[in-house]
């Protein structure tokens, strides 16, 4: 954790040091930060003049390798774990980021983003045993991992996106690529997967909505993708199957399946929900940020990392809070996995942090452009831990909205080291903790910062 120089630069002299901090965070740009961010991503992505030299595996990247994170046991002795590789949600996470950030047009082709289809059609053409398969080496053949389906789904939707920064060649390329996602697609979206932490297999709400989200883009997509038969019930069914995930309470993470090897275990175990990854459901798939069944879940997610009188609450949130940003969010309560560094787990990560972010962002976004309040009984908490009620008029409540966001993102700036953002902050103390640079987290950032400011980030 360090403090950085935005992060200094008010400092009046007549305030405790508490309050002079606090103030000074204010300060943060967000914009100006998101900058450095963006490079900092870039450095993850791999190109004909940066390829990376992979020595565990004697192997050199192809262009469009997008890396997890530049860490692996050799450079980071106290992390087991090897990000080396090329998983399919987080390159296209970041191919929107780098897509969101480059110009469009007939004369506008992209390197970074022509490099990245081609890897795509690659490890395409290599997954195995599905075109789910969830895990690539640099080179672009499989890995020996898992098979998640909403992969090809967020995949395409990366796709579509930087279609217009792609040349002629390119774009024809898309379109079968597109073609063979969704055909898959429309074989598997009923089926259990491999859930979005990679721990239990079921039927997935952030699958299913990331799903539903290529679908609705591919039925009205101008680039001249075939919509094949089959695609409008699909969208029905989807649409409905995230509905049984509502329990009364939340969102519930998965439904039915299994536990990998245990069989005889429920397939989410206690304490699992409220998880984090139904609020990425709405920020990179097709449930409405709107929802007051989400926004119900979200309110329980922040209340048991953020309430002092929560057992899940993370120490160093009761510290942010006197600095005035913050809280910061984890995967779900107890947590044990800490990057392979045998620790006891249980911490915040920066991209579950960016992502509620960006949901205050969509929240306001959304009922300035609608004019109403989504507050009912299931939502009233989301809202009551921004200070809104139902007689708080919408400027205000998206102001408060707004200012809950960048609470979220200064913590993330305070904590990070010199703005480069690891996978995770240690629960107690802030510091950053388990694998470096990840590139997921850079990307989070960037599209929170997108959705508050509704410009992109040019680098």
């Amino acid at each position: 954790m360090s403090d950085t120089p935005l992060a200094r630069t008010i400092t009046p002299t007549r305030n405790p040091p508490a309050a002079r901090e606090s103030i000074a965070f204010q300060g943060i740009q967000l914009e100006r930060v998101a900058q450095h961010m963006y490079a900092l991503m870039l450095r993850n992505i791999s190109s004909d003049g940066y390829p990376f030299d992979d020595s565990s595996h004697t192997m050199l990247s192809r262009p469009g390798c997008v890396i997890a994170a530049p860490s692996y046991p050799a450079n980071t002795p106290d992390i087991r774990q090897d990000y080396v590789f090329n998983w399919t949600r987080d390159a296209a996470i970041t191919a929107l980021e780098v897509a969101a950030a480059s110009p469009a047009g007939p004369d506008a082709a992209v390197g970074a983003l022509i490099d990245y289809v081609n890897f795509a059609q690659l490890t395409q053409a290599n997954a195995a045993p599905t075109l789910g398969h969830a895990c690539f080496t640099i080179d672009g053949q499989a890995r020996p991992w898992s098979e998640q389906n909403d992969g090809p789904a967020i995949q395409t939707i990366a796709v579509l996106a930087a279609f217009d920064g792609l040349d002629t060649a390119t774009q024809k390329l898309a379109r079968a690529l597109i073609a063979r996602n969704v055909e898959y697609l429309l074989t598997c979206y009923t089926d259990a997967t491999t859930n979005l932490w990679e721990e239990h297999i079921g039927f997935s709400f952030f699958a299913r909505s990331v799903q539903l989200r290529c679908l609705l883009e591919v039925t009205t997509n101008r680039v001249g993708v075939t919509v094949p038969a089959g695609t409008a019930p699909a969208i029905t069914w989807l649409q409905q199957a995230l509905a049984a995930h509502w329990n009364g309470t939340y969102y519930a993470t998965l439904i039915g399946g299994v536990t990998p090897g245990k069989p005889d275990e429920p397939v989410v175990p206690a304490g699992y929900d409220p998880n984090i990854d139904i609020v990425q459901a709405a920020i990179y798939g097709a449930v409405p940020c709107t929802d007051t069944k989400l926004l119900a879940t979200a309110g329980q997610l922040r209340r048991q990392w953020a309430d002092p009188n929560s057992p899940a609450v993370y120490p160093i949130n009761l510290a942010d809070r006197e600095l005035g940003v913050g809280p910061m969010l984890g995967r779900y309560p107890m947590d044990t996995y800490d990057g392979g560094s045998g620790g006891a787990g249980d911490h915040p990560w920066a991209l579950c942090t960016a992502n509620f972010a960006q949901l205050y962002y969509e929240v306001a976004n959304g009922i300035l452009s609608a004019g109403t309040l989504p507050l009912d009984e299931l939502s009233a908490e989301f809202f009551d831990q921004v200070g809104v009620t139902s007689a708080t008029p919408i400027g205000a409540a998206a102001a408060a909205l707004q200012a809950a966001g960048d609470e979220m993102l200064r913590a993330v700036v305070h904590h990070s080291d010199h703005l480069e953002l690891s996978e995770q902050f240690d629960g107690e103390s802030g510091y950053e903790r388990s694998v470096r640079d990840l590139t997921w987290s850079y990307a989070a950032f960037l599209s929170a910062v997108r959705a508050r400011t509704s410009q992109a980030v040019d680098g």
